[in-house]
């Protein structure tokens, strides 16, 4: 049992956070292998950049919302770790939201503990934020966008929505479990939101906690999909995204629509990628593929996020997770911080699993993390060793002509 109070986790994991950024400042001045994400000085030269008054996407690899690079103006002036303490901010955030979240569906006080350590105590999280990703901002934005559904405000769920969707494409995947949580059953009659809350019998059972006894149908769900709730959701989103993305699209033109948006559409990565694809883009790099090869490989994607929401939309929370998995390993390219996305999703199913942590959970926890290190060996024997041993020779002969 933990003894410990929800007030001194958050304060060890802050206080721990920040020694791991004062760390990773000293690794970056005496090691090989650098503890700062490489994207992070990417978003500081951006950062740099728009604070001058100059275009963010001057700086090349730059392929993300002028919104981050707007954040991390203070980089420039006040401390070039700023954006990792706003990140590993985010990323207490985070831990809170799932707390909050799972308090709000009846999980006992000490399985909301556990489950909020299994996030702030990650070692693949808490590096995440301190090495200066960006990816805890779109996990709180989006825990929070689930607490304002939970809750029934439609109108701020919706303004969020659309504002993390131009910060970081990829929460676009729920908007149709969303339009089909916004049930008219619920929202038109003031009853709570269609999820299943915690329950102790024979472990954990999923139980409906509404006044309708009907399982949840999608069909029905789109018969009446034209209703209040809906259309508010899909207006104010829709615009909110849409005035970020025009905002921008006047300051900085089709520059910024190629690198922030459309980019990801064709991105190919032939170095450090997880993907299934990986091999085949790593062959074919060199050779120009057509605009058909690089979208074809979004079709297992939709098919495999249409099945699962038609199948498990009748439980929020638990949609959006097997929709991240889904989405990440049918993606294209695959890099480390991707898992985050559905890693900050993992404790608010746990409750409800029947695993258990001795021997199952353990297994699944070395498995993961010994296939992880196995790729990321080969990955640093290919771009630290070969590719720069390869990079010297090229030099030593240019030098000997």
């Amino acid at each position: 049992m933990i003894s410990l109070k929800p007030g001194s986790i958050f304060l060890i994991s802050a206080i721990f956070r920040v020694g791991l950024i004062l760390y990773g400042e000293w690794q970056d001045a005496h090691m090989e292998v650098r503890y700062t994400d490489v994207d992070y000085l990417v978003f500081s030269d951006a950062a740099s950049l728009m604070a001058s008054g100059q275009s963010p996407y001057k700086r090349t690899t730059y392929r993300y919302s002028p919104l981050l690079a707007f954040l991390l103006i203070p980089n420039s002036f006040i401390a070039g770790s700023w954006g990792k303490f706003l990140f590993s901010a985010s990323d207490l955030f985070v831990g809170l939201f799932i707390r909050i979240i799972l308090k709000q569906r009846k999980v006992p006080d000490h399985i909301c503990t556990y489950s909020m350590l299994i996030w702030l105590f990650n070692p693949f999280t808490f590096t995440i934020g301190t090495r200066g990703n960006c990816e805890p901002i779109v996990c709180a934005v989006i825990l929070w966008i689930i607490i304002c559904l939970i809750n029934g405000n439609v109108v701020q769920a919706a303004c969020w929505y659309g504002l993390i969707v131009h910060f970081r494409i990829y929460p676009i995947i729920y908007a149709l479990p969303i339009v089909l949580f916004l049930d008219p059953r619920f929202f038109q009659s003031g009853v709570k939101p269609l999820l299943c809350d915690w329950t102790s019998d024979q472990g954990k059972i999923r139980q409906i906690n509404s006044q309708v006894t009907n399982q949840f149908d999608a069909w029905i769900a789109f018969k009446s999909i034209f209703t209040r709730s809906r259309i508010l959701f899909g207006l104010i989103s829709g615009s909110v995204f849409l005035l970020c993305t025009g905002f921008f699209f006047q300051l900085y033109g089709w520059e910024f629509l190629h690198e922030a948006l459309l980019y990801h559409l064709t991105r190919t990565d032939p170095r450090h990628n997880f993907s299934i694809y990986f091999y085949h883009i790593y062959l074919n790099y060199e050779r120009d593929l057509s605009v058909l090869e690089k979208l074809i490989s979004f079709l297992p994607q939709f098919i495999v996020q249409l099945v699962l929401v038609f199948c498990f939309a009748k439980d929020l929370v638990f949609c959006f997770f097997v929709q991240t998995v889904a989405f990440v390993a049918f993606n294209k390219v695959i890099t480390a911080q991707y898992f985050v996305w559905f890693f900050c999703l993992l404790p608010l199913i746990l409750p409800w699993t029947n695993m258990k942590f001795k021997w199952q959970g353990l297994c699944c926890i070395l498995l993961w993390m010994g296939a992880q290190t196995h790729w990321l060996l080969w990955g640093y024997m290919l771009e630290f060793k070969v590719f720069r041993q390869h990079t010297g020779l090229k030099t030593k002969q240019k030098k000997c002509e």
